[in-house]
């Protein structure tokens, strides 16, 4: 144990703030503490390319919620989108998010 006013500590503490990108991992907490955000991003790694309105059926809940949610999502780069005439699909596209997902149990179908 180390006595208040050690500097060799305090520069080791400030170090460990110039390591990492504290608000990108605060971002990517945010949203991902978003129960409906976490639900969509946990439906796209399982079935790669949903559309919208299978995703929002899977869900249970209206194409308009979630296409709000995928929008926040798409603005991030976390999802990209493909339109295929009037249909919309989307997949996951951040390799970080998809570590994410595995770390918390998420598996391929």
């Amino acid at each position: 144990m180390t006595k208040p006013g050690d500097q060799t500590q305090v520069k080791r503490a400030t170090s460990a703030l110039a390591d990492v990108d504290t608000a990108g991992w605060t971002l990517r907490f945010d949203l991902l503490s978003d129960p409906n955000r976490l639900e969509i991003l946990l439906c796209l790694h399982r079935a790669p390319g949903i559309c919208v309105g299978d995703l929002a059926a899977a869900l249970d809940r209206s194409e308009n919620s979630v296409s709000q949610a995928l929008r926040v999502l798409r603005q991030q780069g976390w999802v990209s989108s493909t339109r295929v005439g009037r249909a919309v699909s989307y997949r996951l596209e951040d390799d970080i998010v998809h570590d994410l997902l595995h770390w918390i149990g998420a598996r391929h179908g």
